[in-house]
């Protein structure tokens, strides 16, 4: 009932659910542990959250530092948000790189982030709503983040939208390079 697609990521899947349309509109299972399970993915999610967001919010890079890391699967109720990743693995061959999908209330696709991920967004529609399921529960000691904007990981080349609106904390981030990952 879902269709999984492996990145070169290890761990990192793109997901999209079969969706039942008619005249009516549409139904779809966004989430199914029994269906999840029998495509290879056992996860206890244990907390979800919701933002709502105006075109041109840039949100994160954001991770959660063991024994807190977190799982996220990441889907959009609405708008369109361009989806990065950035791989803080320092054991894989992908470590430092970053992965980067458009998600859409249209597309319906989801993001499955393994632990060991940066993560963060871009709005690119006028606004949006984005929903994640996480594994763990959030722990602000834990928390961590990277400067979406450095230049190191080429992530902000591939938007295209230049005008961003970032938190006061997401300003203060630092650049991979200078931030404690211990994954």
């Amino acid at each position: 009932m879902i269709k999984v697609t492996k990145t070169e990521f290890e761990g990192l899947l793109v997901i999209e659910p079969k969706v039942f349309d008619d005249n009516r509109g549409y139904f779809f299972e966004s989430y199914n542990k029994k269906v999840f399970k029998e495509a290879g993915i056992e996860i206890d999610f244990v907390q979800d959250n919701q933002s709502f967001s105006k075109k041109g919010v840039l949100r994160g890079l954001h991770f959660q530092r063991p024994p807190f890391a977190q799982t996220k699967l990441v889907r959009v109720l609405s708008g369109l948000i361009q989806d990065v990743v950035v791989d803080l693995r320092k054991n894989q061959p992908t470590f430092s790189k970053h992965f980067s999908i458009e998600l859409s209330a249209e597309n319906k696709k989801q993001l499955l982030v393994p632990k060991g991920f940066a993560h963060g967004f871009l709005v690119l529609s006028d606004t949006a709503e984005v929903l994640y399921k996480c594994d763990e529960y959030y722990n602000r000691l834990s928390e961590g983040g990277i400067n979406f904007l450095d230049v190191w990981i080429g992530v902000i080349s591939t938007f295209p939208i230049r005008d961003f609106s970032l938190s006061e904390k997401d300003k203060q981030l630092s650049d991979l390079k200078d931030t404690n990952v211990d994954f």
